[in-house]
């Protein structure tokens, strides 16, 4: 039990009741570790204002949702007709649904940025792999959530849109149709399906999601904050000064509370400027499909998800008959080198061979959708192996050889022309594109063990390198 504190009767008013808050409550406390007395590294640059700006959204679709559930129904004849009334007749209801679903957009924007900025940086490495597990997981809890609310609006492209994700749950040997009609509720996207959903969407996933982001910042301030030059500055080797605070540190609170409202308020402007002018953003935000109500009898010509997933079903797409027998072909020649480059003891090699030819029976005798579902889900789970893929000697892109960055910039924009090509309707070009895409994503991740080693790395300096601006 925590040492009572008495506090001068002639003592302030406010600093009484904070004195009787502290006493029952360790708020001072958790202010001075996470805020005033949190040290963060001094060279921090703009790409550190993702993870606030992510935070910011979160409590902005958690604000906008409660008052959009007020005024939902979560009825397969009612959800189009409550999203209208939403929109015409609540005060302000159309302001609030446009928040809600451009900030959908902007989430998945602060969050990619973030995420690669941990690319950049190393922010994955030692001591930090739990930071980026967790974050991970919030990204894949992220989807889950995206996913379920895009059905709410019970809009064409949302119908067309689960009808289609749900039933590559079916593709799954043995268990899938059954895994799908539990997904579902019914044979088809159906009520029983968006009472699922709502109930996921509005309860469920969030407070997993909470659960992630407070596990992902206690991990974060445990072991210290990363910065562009990979230099730990609260290690024992670290410089410090009288009181044990590192000298290459500054107190979060005022310095980056600071910052952060500088990139809040640039964040605000641009975020404002597309509710009022640009809510749909040219199809990419609200799909223009989806302002007509579903209708189980009318496919859409072309049926594609939200901007944010599309890179990741463009892998799906890919993976086609032809494409299985590109795969088989990455799969022997991974375990020939395996054999015969890796310095293992025979009994692994002879488990690699075992493994590879019962890899390339199981590919050969399963439908190549079930692959692409595999691909897909693939795309997303191998991200938390990143700190074990990684062996470059340096974190930080800073200091690692100069053909990294063109490897990170063309890592970039194959992500950017997988996500263009799943908006796109399929074309055999868009598909052969798709198809290297996939290859190369998956090759930069499990090769990285190989190529991360490769070429000569400029010293790491002992402080951080830091120019006043």
């Amino acid at each position: 039990m925590a040492e009572y504190k008495d506090i001068s009767p002639n003592a302030p008013v406010s600093a009484k009741l904070l004195n009787w808050v502290d006493n029952r409550f360790p708020l001072s406390k958790l202010y001075k570790e996470h805020m005033s007395e949190y040290y963060a590294p001094k060279n921090f640059n703009f790409w550190y204002v993702f993870g606030s700006l992510a935070l910011l959204v979160l409590v902005l679709q958690i604000v906008t949702g409660i008052f959009l559930v007020m005024h939902y129904k979560p009825d397969a004849t009612l959800a189009f007709a409550s999203v209208e009334y939403i929109m015409r007749d609540v005060p302000w209801g159309w302001l609030i649904r446009y928040m809600h679903s451009t900030g959908a957009s902007a989430f998945f924007i602060v969050v990619y940025l973030h995420m690669f900025r941990g690319l950049l940086y190393g922010s994955y490495r030692k001591p930090r792999e739990l930071v980026w597990i967790f974050g991970c997981a919030i990204f894949l809890c992220l989807m889950a959530e995206a996913f379920m609310g895009y059905l709410l609006p019970w809009g064409q492209m949302s119908y067309w849109g689960a009808q289609v994700i749900v039933n590559l749950f079916s593709a799954i040997p043995f268990i899938g149709p059954d895994l799908a009609l539990l997904i579902r509720g019914d044979y088809v996207v159906s009520d029983a399906t968006l009472n699922r959903f709502f109930s996921f969407h509005v309860i469920a996933v969030p407070l997993v999601l909470l659960g992630l982001v407070v596990a992902h910042i206690i991990a974060l301030h445990e072991v210290g904050s990363n910065n562009p030059d990979g230099v730990e500055i609260k290690g024992p080797k670290a410089p410090k000064d009288a009181h044990g605070h590192p000298l290459d540190g500054i107190p979060f609170h005022p310095y980056y509370t600071v910052h952060d409202i500088f990139g809040v308020s640039m964040f605000l402007m641009v975020f404002s400027a597309i509710i009022f002018f640009a809510p749909e953003a040219g199809g990419y935000f609200l799909e223009y499909n989806n302002f007509i109500p579903a209708d189980p009898l009318v496919t859409p010509l072309h049926i594609a998800p939200v901007w944010y997933f599309t890179p990741f079903y463009s892998m799906l797409r890919a993976i086609t008959s032809e494409m299985m027998y590109a795969l088989i072909a990455c799969v022997l020649l991974g375990a020939f080198l395996g054999v015969v480059k890796a310095r293992l003891p025979g009994f692994l090699k002879g488990g690699i061979v075992i493994a590879a030819a019962v890899a390339v029976l199981l590919m050969l005798s399963i439908d190549a959708k079930f692959w692409g579902v595999v691909v897909m889900g693939g795309a997303v789970i191998i991200l938390f192996f990143l700190p074990w893929l990684d062996n470059c000697a340096v974190k930080s892109i800073r200091y690692r050889p100069g053909w990294h960055k063109y490897l990170y910039g063309i890592f970039v924009i194959n992500f950017l022309i997988l996500g263009y090509l799943g908006v796109q309707p399929p074309s055999p070009v868009g598909e052969r594109v798709s198809q290297v895409g996939t290859l190369f994503y998956f090759g930069f991740f499990l090769l990285m063990p190989w190529w991360s080693r490769i070429g000569a790395t400029r010293p790491v300096p002992d402080r951080v390198n830091f120019t006043a601006h």
